[in-house]
């Protein structure tokens, strides 16, 4: 019996809303901060953050009484919107994001008519007819594409959205997979004064991916995938349906939690049983400064193994499920440059569980 066909990520596009809103959140959250230990305690952290620009389709305006986000005042201080609202602005935006990130792929009206599978991932925001049904129609693509939607699994759901495209590949060589991972993770900002829950929302901001999958070998050659969960630590992160948009509960624990895990037999099954120094490439979710540190220090990696997702991070912050695309767009572009082509290269990223979801590949080029 042959063997199975072997998927590649082909081409990778992204996108990014228009308005760079990292500088505004912070003035702004410094308001809502009425202690003076824990604000300058913010401020500290925001400056060890590594985080330098953020995007976001609300623009950040400033008028008497402080910031507010975009002029029909999406974000003001005794006013933030409600979670029918913020679906609304979903509806009204994702979808041309989304476009934007398949165009970057530059692919033809045929190329596109040949898509027969398209998996869309957002853990952000809802709709129906959903993305998938709306990407059909504006893209242009074939009818009866297969559809698949992942949801609200967070920052890991780019990682399962590629292993369903690696099995329909898999199961059919003709297959060609449309991966988009849209997140407007700047909608849910919560009105609050708790430190924590606004540490945590300094982290995220908005952005979209496109992949192409099919058994052509070019790009990245997708070996196998694997996922663990830390015992014990399920309330660690948490992500929920609030009346004010979606609840992000981010535990500063994590890190420490990551750190051990990794360090240890979760570390050790992740990587199958591999050394760190076995992979030349890594493509490590940037969830934040301190989680990549965590990374590093669990696997023991060398100096500079995770430039690209810090780079990521400085650029865009923590976009949830298209933050690792981001990376292995990165890396795809490095290929036959300062990436070797058949280098194999190791792939991880985190969520709500806490839970690990990776895979291995392998760097082919065009």
């Amino acid at each position: 019996m042959a063997a199975p066909a072997v998927a590649h990520i082909n081409r990778i596009g992204t996108a990014l809303p228009p308005n760079d809103v990292h500088t505004a959140f912070v003035d702004f959250v410094e308001t809502l901060i009425t202690d003076r230990r824990e604000q300058v305690i913010f401020r500290r952290l925001v400056n060890r953050s590594a985080i330098e620009h953020r995007w976001s389709f609300c623009a950040p305006v400033r008028n008497p009484d402080g910031f507010m986000a975009d002029a029909e005042g999406f974000y003001i201080a005794g006013d933030f919107p409600s979670t029918s609202r913020r679906m609304a602005r979903f509806a009204a935006t994702a979808p041309g994001l989304a476009e934007q990130a398949v165009a970057a792929l530059g692919l033809s009206a045929g190329e596109l008519g040949g898509i027969t599978h398209l998996v869309v991932a957002s853990c952000t925001g809802m709709v129906a007819p959903g993305i998938d049904q709306l990407l059909v129609r504006q893209l242009g693509l074939n009818a009866s594409v297969e559809r698949t939607h992942v949801g609200f699994m967070g920052c890991y759901a780019a990682v399962n959205s590629l292993r369903l495209a690696h099995h329909f590949v898999r199961s059919d060589p003709a297959a060609r997979v449309l991966v988009v991972n849209l997140e407007l993770c700047s909608l849910h900002f919560q009105e609050t004064g708790q430190l924590e829950s606004l540490l945590a929302m300094l982290l995220f901001g908005d952005g979209c991916s496109a992949a192409l999958v099919t058994a052509e070998a070019q790009g990245l050659a997708l070996t196998d995938f694997r996922a663990t969960t830390v015992a014990d630590s399920a309330e660690a992160i948490t992500w929920g349906v609030g009346d004010q948009g979606f609840d992000m509960v981010l535990s500063g624990q994590v890190p420490a939690i990551l750190q051990r895990a990794l360090a240890g037999p979760a570390g050790a099954d992740l990587l199958r049983g591999q050394t760190p120094d076995t992979y030349g490439v890594w493509a490590v979710h940037g969830g934040g400064r301190a989680i990549l540190d965590a990374v590093e220090s669990g696997l023991v990696l060398p100096p500079g193994a995770l430039d690209r997702s810090r780079d990521v991070l400085r650029e865009c912050g923590n976009m949830s499920s298209a933050t690792i695309m981001f990376v292995l767009q990165r890396i795809l572009k490095d290929i036959g440059g300062s990436v070797p082509r058949g280098a194999p290269g190791f792939a991880v990223a985190f969520g709500p569980g806490v839970a690990a979801e990776s895979f291995r590949f392998e760097t082919v080029g065009g």
